[in-house]
Order: structure tokens, then C-alpha cells, then sequence
């Protein structure tokens, strides 16, 4: 295994542990009040839907693994100049850009699975994906819970990665957008479809990220990874669907 390889190895290893670490700790901590009555719901969904902080600006019910998902895209995204550092990028891609198909992937790196949904190319391009994972990714952990999301990161994050590369051929592609677009149809459909879920989405916002979605097919925007859009929409879509209890609230 090449000395970068190693590296890019490392880092991963360290990032996930970090991840899992943050999940289960909160994961206890608030079973632990729960089980000493200390804890009391306080807030109410449209709270959790509209920010993740109070109005005192705090972290009112701090999020560890859409934090450290965040972290860890800035992180990478520092490293790597915003994408202009091969040194950082290449240990990172879903593939190594001089071997063939998933030859990487077979060979003992899998990592590379994940990695390139923390790669990212431009300001503008993980401020629009931070932005979004930041508004999306709470409301998901603190309704299913801190592991259910990094399960569905890693789940999503994994399949549109594969489709992009499935259908392109190419390993230079990378972005938080096509689990950004997972949480999405998660949040839509699952609002639609479970009401004990609490939480709908305004009609506009949908529509807007919809119409996005669109406009990217049309290379609009320049390369844009549509595969992974489309793979991680369609999963958050179908997993958001699962368990349809009762009737499903009016708001799209």
C-alpha cells in the first residue's frame, strides 16, 4: 500500500472512530437522563425543524455526528486547498485514477467508499452543502436518533457514490450533495408518510431543491455529480417511505 494511501487510511479510521465516538456518548448520556427523569421534552417540532440553535444562540441540543461530518468536510476541504491538491484528493477518490473499475476498492481500500462525499471543489460548493447538511442533518438526528444518521450517511453516501462512478467511469467527483439530497427525500417522504414523524417540509423548499435537481441534469452549473444526486435522492425517498402509519399530514 503507497505511503498516501496509508495516510488517507488513517485519517478515515480516525474521522469514523471520531464520529462513532460523538454518537454513543451523547447516545448514553441521554439515556442516562431519560432513566433519571432529569430529561423533559421541552421543545417542540418546529423548534427542532427551524434551527438547531436557541434564541441565546447556544447549541440547544448539540448535533455530534452532523457537527463532526461538517468538521471533518471543512477539514478536508482545507487540506486539500479546495480541491486543487492531488496529493490530498487522490487517496480519497472512490478510485485510484491509474487503475481500473473498483481495482482499488477490491484491493483492501475501501474506504474510498465514503471519502468522496468530504471532497469538495469551490467556496461555493461546501458552503452550499454545509448549509444544507447543517439544516437537515439535525432534524434527523434528534428524531431517529444519532446512529440512525450516521447508518443513513454511510448507506447513502456509499450508494450514490458507487452509481456516479457506475455510470461515469470517472473518480473525479465528490460532495456532500447526493446525501444532502438523501436527508431531503428522507425528511419529505417520511413526513408525508408517518405522521408520529412530526416534522413536514415546506412546500417551497422542496420545490426549490427539486427544481436544483433538474437544472443540474442540464449542466447548468457545470460538472455536477447527477448520479449520486439522483441514487441518494432516490434512496432517502425510498427509505423515508418504510413504516407508513396512519394518515399522512397536508403539507407537502
Amino acid at each position: 500500500m503507497k505511503h498516501e494511501d496509508l495516510i488517507a487510511l488513517g485519517i478515515f479510521v480516525i474521522a469514523i472512530a471520531f464520529l462513532v465516538f460523538l454518537a454513543v456518548r451523547s447516545y448514553v448520556r441521554n439515556r442516562r437522563k431519560r432513566e433519571s427523569g432529569i430529561v423533559q421534552e421541552t421543545v417542540n417540532s418546529i423548534d427542532v425543524v427551524e434551527s438547531p440553535l436557541n434564541l441565546n444562540g447556544r447549541f440547544k441540543h448539540y448535533p455530534p455526528v452532523t457537527t463532526a461530518l461538517i468538521a471533518i468536510s471543512v477539514t478536508i476541504s482545507i487540506l486539500s486547498r479546495l480541491g486543487s491538491s492531488d496529493a490530498i484528493l487522490a487517496p480519497l477518490f472512490i478510485a485510484d485514477p491509474y487503475s481500473d473499475g473498483f481495482q482499488s476498492v477490491l484491493s483492501g481500500q475501501v474506504w474510498r467508499l465514503i471519502t468522496p462525499i468530504f471532497l469538495h471543489f469551490g467556496i461555493l460548493h461546501i458552503l452550499f452543502n454545509m448549509m444544507w447538511l447543517w439544516d437537515l442533518g439535525p432534524i434527523i438526528e434528534r428524531k431517529k436518533g444519532h446512529l440512525f444518521l450516521l447508518g443513513f450517511v454511510f448507506i447513502v453516501g456509499i450508494t450514490s457514490n458507487i452509481a456516479q462512478f457506475a455510470f461515469t467511469k470517472s473518480p473525479f467527483f465528490g460532495g456532500m450533495s447526493g446525501v444532502v439530497y438523501g436527508l431531503l427525500g428522507y425528511i419529505w417522504i417520511h413526513g408525508r408518510c408517518n405522521p408520529q414523524f412530526g416534522i413536514t417540509l415546506h412546500k417551497p423548499v422542496v420545490i426549490m431543491m427539486l427544481a436544483w435537481f433538474v437544472l443540474c441534469w442540464f449542466g447548468i452549473f457545470g460538472p455536477i455529480a447527477n448520479w449520486a444526486h439522483t441514487f441518494g435522492l432516490g434512496l432517502g425517498i425510498a427509505l423515508g417511505s418504510l413504516r407508513n402509519e396512519g394518515k399522512a399530514p397536508a403539507n407537502l
